[in-house]
């Protein structure tokens, strides 16, 4: 039996031995690809350094050829926002009142001289605004309001004659929906003033009007008058101020005050004219 068992073992070995060898060669053969692997980077590097030095350094190609590289672009700095309008409007008025305290407690040449050319400064300023504001409002009609209320002598003469005409045919019709309560007292003087200028318009214009003695006295312009009861109250007007004018609107019955006090005949037709034909705003 035993020699049986050693022959078997000395079979075995040498398919060992093979084995270990053969593991070995596969290691050896892998170290020099390895080797090269390690290499090969640096090889490469060295091959396109070369190139760079050859075509950039001394054929000079320059930027177009990417042998330039293109610099960043610096990192701007956040600059902090410009003062508004109106912070520096408000620095210039607090140098001016400083300056002008200080002329006026320390009044030395300097002082005085320092304020007076700070304020000529602004005056110049001002002046150019004004010239400014008007050359914007000849060339833009929407800005111009002379357009709509003249300011010179000949554009306000037709603008009121053009008025005038335009409220004189109003005032021929509206006798016939409109009417004029007239609050007077015997002892009140504004109302011997006011009294024949109601009397007038309403004369010229075909107005009933119905006269009320706040006081139970006559009127010599109204001798139909009628004396006060609950009138006032009810229209919602000032009590015990005379004269007051009030339109009465039949239409939709209800009370117009006019005015208080003594007014020109002209006044007085210019406030029914607008109280019955203009609105709030249309008119200005």
């Amino acid at each position: 039996m035993q020699p049986m068992a050693t022959k078997r073992r000395s079979q075995s070995c040498p398919r060992l031995t093979r084995a270990i060898l053969a593991i070995v060669l596969c290691f050896m053969s892998a170290s020099p690809q390895l080797a090269l692997g390690e290499t090969a980077e640096p090889a490469v590097a060295d091959h396109a350094a070369g190139s760079d030095a050859f075509y950039c350094q001394n054929r000079k190609l320059g930027y177009w050829f990417y042998c330039e590289k293109p610099k960043a672009a610096p990192k701007a700095e956040p600059q902090a926002p410009p003062p508004n309008a109106v912070s520096q409007l408000d620095a210039i008025t607090a140098e001016l009142r400083e300056l002008k305290a200080r002329a006026i407690l320390e009044p030395t040449n300097e002082n005085v001289t320092a304020y007076v050319r700070f304020q000529r400064a602004q005056l110049d300023r001002a002046s150019l605004f004004s010239d400014v504001w008007q050359r914007a409002i000849w060339q833009d009609p929407d800005l111009d309001y002379t357009l709509q209320r003249p300011v010179s002598t000949l554009g306000k003469r037709q603008w009121q004659d053009a008025r005038t005409s335009e409220r004189n045919n109003v005032m021929q019709n509206l006798g016939r929906r409109y009417g004029l309560f007239y609050f007077f007292a015997q002892s009140c003087g504004a109302c011997e003033v006011m009294s024949p200028i109601v009397q007038s318009v309403a004369g010229t214009w075909s107005i009933t009007v119905r006269a009320i003695s706040t006081d139970g006295g006559p009127s010599r312009h109204f001798p139909n008058y009628t004396v006060e009861t609950t009138q006032r109250s009810k229209m919602g007007l000032e009590p015990k101020i005379t004269p007051a004018v009030v339109l009465w609107d039949a239409e939709l019955r209800r009370a117009i005050p006019i005015g208080y006090g003594v007014m020109s005949a002209d006044e007085l037709l210019d406030r029914i004219y607008l109280l019955t034909t203009k609105e709030a705003g249309r008119d200005y």
